[in-house]
């Protein structure tokens, strides 16, 4: 299978510029419409069960087929608003990476949680320090 992605702008107006990104095979026939396999899912999961048709077609490669897709159409597009989009969509597949930050208080690194407190009164205690500090 020959795949690359064809790219199609549409204008709404109320939604503004949507870019979609169609998975064509080459090798089936000569035009578009022939060609069509399905489209790339703007947010993809690709942990549990498969929610679109692009899993259901590349089923357990299916991350790794959007990130060579993407990558290649990455190389190959011109437009700078395309570009973005395509840089977009490989910044959503990739796995967050967790933080991990020193305690100030016993100085162990811990995964620290958001909080809603003013920034220059917020402190990194892991969870043992605060329950010395203020109790439960």
């Amino acid at each position: 299978m020959n795949l690359r992605l064809r790219v199609s702008k549409h204008d709404f107006s109320l939604a503004g510029r949507v870019i979609r990104f169609a998975v064509v095979d080459l090798d089936k026939s000569e035009g578009y419409p022939g060609t069509f396999v399905c489209m790339l899912p703007c947010r993809a999961r690709f942990e549990n069960k498969p929610d679109s048709v692009f899993q259901r077609v590349f089923g357990d490669r299916s991350l790794e087929q959007a990130k060579t897709l993407l990558a290649g159409a990455l190389e190959t597009e011109d437009d700078a608003e395309v570009k973005a989009e395509i840089e977009r969509r490989l910044k959503t597949i990739e796995p967050k990476q967790t933080v991990n930050v020193a305690c100030d208080g016993c100085g162990k690194l811990f995964h620290r949680r958001r909080t809603r407190y003013v920034r220059r009164y917020c402190r990194n205690f892991c969870s043992e320090c605060v329950k010395e500090k203020y109790g439960s």
